[in-house]
């Protein structure tokens, strides 16, 4: 791969930014990471996932993703801009969310997309979205099911503020700012000499590059994964939610291999199973067979039952035939409660 094939990446420290950052380097590609900080940038290099392959990346201070012209330094002589930072559903409902969650998102895809504007070098430009801005938010929470089958070319409606929890305030950033991704491409697709790619994730499960205790593995997605394993109090905890999965590795890859020639752009890509194949708690077979002595020993209690099941049936035939099958269900639990294991065994030592 040539040295001209060089990736402006954002998000690199956050859970699916680490696994692309780290897929991108095991495919050839110099990567120029953008990051917030000089620490953040040692934290990156000094990862034990990215051991032998920081020879390819470098990286980008950029303090402030959402300011006015914010990368356009970072983005020259690049060929590609791969965008995945965007605020996560964390905080109180008591702050502002608009602030904190929804204008960051749509402001720092604009910003990518402006900046690469500005860049001739660039040849396409891969945005994370997220399968939860296609269906109407009663759908993700069960409240409306449905027999239809959404598409890339579906939008929800936004949803209006107060916001009663901060992932409904998560979901509205993923609704607006793909929403403003597709009417800047509408505004000035005659005036840019690149291709934008959306990906959409549905729930990311599996292991983690970044975490370092048992907390850290937990905080995020992949604790719907673990809750019905971990027992009835994380069950209750986890709640109900649209069962709608993509094993990490697989995000990953769907990012990167977009920058090849043979995926064509202007495009988008549900990453999800397609809605129907499993329940959150198929999770407690899948570690009976594969963990039983953990099982037997109390290690994992294997007893949380997550109510009710509901899903979004999703037409993911692009996505398979652009990057190959999906992981199932059954592939992301094993890699995930190993690490657990390993986790929770440090931390008694």
């Amino acid at each position: 791969m040539a040295i001209s094939d060089l990736v402006l990446l954002t998000g690199g420290t956050g859970y699916i930014g680490s696994r692309t950052l780290r897929y991108a380097l095991e495919q050839g590609y110099h990567v120029r990471a953008a990051v917030r900080s000089q620490a953040k940038a040692d934290t990156v290099r000094n990862s034990p996932a990215l051991k032998g392959l920081t020879d390819n990346l470098d990286f980008v201070i950029v303090p402030d993703f959402l300011a006015s012209g914010a990368f356009n330094e970072a983005i020259k002589g690049v060929k590609y801009a791969v965008h995945l930072a965007s605020p996560l559903a964390k905080g109180s409902i008591d702050e502002d969310l608009d602030a904190k969650i929804i204008q960051p998102a749509v402001q720092g895809a604009v910003e990518m997309l402006e900046a690469a504007k500005k860049e001739s070098t660039v040849k396409k430009v891969v945005i994370t979205s997220s399968a939860v801005a296609l269906p109407p938010v009663a759908v993700l929470g069960g409240q409306q099911r449905t027999d239809q089958v959404f598409t890339t070319t579906d939008r929800a409606h936004d949803i209006p503020g107060p916001y009663p929890a901060t992932f409904v305030a998560y979901i509205q950033s993923k609704i607006a700012s793909l929403k403003a991704v597709d009417a800047w491409v509408q505004k000035h697709g005659s005036e840019i000499s690149f291709d934008v790619i959306t990906i959409l994730p549905g729930f990311v499960g599996g292991r983690s590059d970044n975490a370092t205790n048992v907390a850290e593995l937990l905080d995020g997605t992949n604790f719907w994964f673990l809750a019905p394993i971990l027992g009835k109090e994380a069950a209750k905890n986890a709640g109900s939610q649209v069962a709608n999965t993509v094993h990490v590795d697989d995000v990953a890859k769907a990012h990167i291999e977009s920058l090849s020639d043979k995926v064509t752009g202007n495009q988008s890509f549900i990453l999800s199973n397609k809605g129907g194949e499993m329940q959150w708690n198929d999770s407690k077979a899948i570690v009976s067979k594969h963990f039983p002595e953990a099982v037997k020993s109390g290690l994992l209690p294997n007893d949380g039952v997550i109510e009710e099941h509901f899903f979004m049936s999703c037409d993911n035939q692009s996505t398979v035939k652009a990057f190959g099958e999906l992981k199932s269900f059954e592939e992301i639990i094993p890699g995930l409660v190993e690490q657990y294991l390993e986790l929770q065994a440090q931390e008694k030592k």
